[in-house]
């Protein structure tokens, strides 16, 4: 490619041993510099792309539709600094409020020219740097990072290193994020479980590094004081976001001396599932001698056996929008963070009202 910026393509006839097309070909065929049949064909700037007559631009576009020109990415990498891929990093692709939210960004992706591929890195601080910087030897244009972590020194290092990235699915102060509202979606649960009537709840809290386990406990515990509702430091259980977490949360629970809480918050549709099965391992039918009430309303959640209430996130929308919020700061744009609204869906493990002592003795 010379400086004019003529690259070539892979014309259609090139696999039957026909030399690609070339800007140059299609220039001298229309008897126009190249630098204007690459602003035509290239430019994503529409001051750019005015600089030739409509007449003109349409018989650019026509004559490379006829000789079936296609443009050679890597000769557009070295001429722009960009290669329209972008990397994803998050905890766990196999976990579906993950998964949902890169089908987002790859929807996103796709309709701004952009590819994208995504690395787990099992919410390790390690694997994050590890896996961010294989990312970045493939010259990336930015990443978009799913798995965040309270205190990381990752976050600053990549600013530092004029790095274009966002956040997506967890927060982090000073830095541009795409979110669900989780401090909202933990006060519309303590708002419905204190409606139903319920006063002694506990709470499976998460991982206390994650924004959306700090961000919905605190939504819910400041509701839940400000409703009139005591919620003791005991009653909190920070786990991890799986079934295996919810279980063991669960136990301690059920373990604790004292009257039992009559309704149980998961800040996880995962934990809440695991939750349900210790407490139908201790006889206890939720739904009826305890209430539970999950985040996320992944599509497992309304096909249980006891369909589970759940705080529904915006989790494909949070993708999209982590998308082209990337694609902003790579324009050297400033953006803001951005927060999506929850949605509680109230099921058969939360809408009954609490069984008082003498209903609880008739129905064991």
């Amino acid at each position: 490619m010379d400086a004019s910026g003529s690259g070539s393509g892979s014309g259609s006839g090139s696999g039957s041993g026909r030399a690609p097309i070339t800007l140059k070909d299609l220039a001298s065929e229309l008897g126009i510099h190249p630098s204007t049949v690459s602003r035509v064909l290239h430019s994503t700037s529409d001051v750019a792309r005015g600089a030739a007559s409509s007449a003109t631009a349409r018989k650019v576009r026509d004559l490379a539709r006829e000789l079936g020109y296609s443009p050679d990415p890597q000769a557009k990498s070295l001429r722009t600094r960009r290669t329209r891929a972008l990397g994803v990093i998050v905890p766990r692709l196999s976990d579906i409020v993950l998964a949902t939210m890169y089908e987002g960004i790859e929807e996103a992706a796709a309709e701004n020219n952009y590819s994208t591929f995504v690395m787990n890195s099992h919410d390790s601080t390690d694997e994050q740097r590890r896996k961010a910087e294989i990312m970045l030897a493939r010259r990336v244009d930015g990443l978009i990072l799913g798995d965040a972590h309270a205190g990381s020194d990752l976050l600053p290092d990549l600013r530092a290193r004029q790095i274009p990235f966002v956040l997506m699915n967890r927060r982090h102060p000073g830095f541009p994020s795409a979110t669900c509202d989780d401090v909202v979606g933990g006060e519309l649960v303590a708002d419905h479980l204190w409606q139903a009537g319920h006063r002694r709840v506990a709470l499976i809290a998460g991982e206390p590094y994650a924004s959306t386990a700090l961000d919905r406990t605190a939504g819910f515990r400041q509701r839940w004081r400000d409703l009139g509702g005591e919620l003791p430091d005991s009653s909190v259980i920070w786990s991890r976001f799986d079934t295996e977490g919810g279980r063991d949360a669960a136990e301690t629970i059920v373990g604790q001396p004292g009257p039992a809480p009559t309704a149980v918050f998961a800040v996880n549709d995962f934990a809440a599932i695991g939750a349900m099965g210790t407490f139908r391992a201790h006889g206890l039918t939720v739904g009826l001698d305890i209430a539970v009430v999950g985040f996320n309303d992944t599509s497992l959640a309304a096909q249980l056996p006891i369909p589970l209430s759940s705080v529904r996130s915006p989790m494909f929308q949070i993708g999209r929008q982590a998308m082209l919020m990337l694609r902003r700061v790579i324009n050297g744009e400033r953006v803001e963070s951005v927060r999506m609204t929850p949605e509680l869906f109230v099921r058969e493990s939360s809408a009954a009202a609490p069984l008082d002592e003498s209903q609880r003795s008739l129905a064991s």
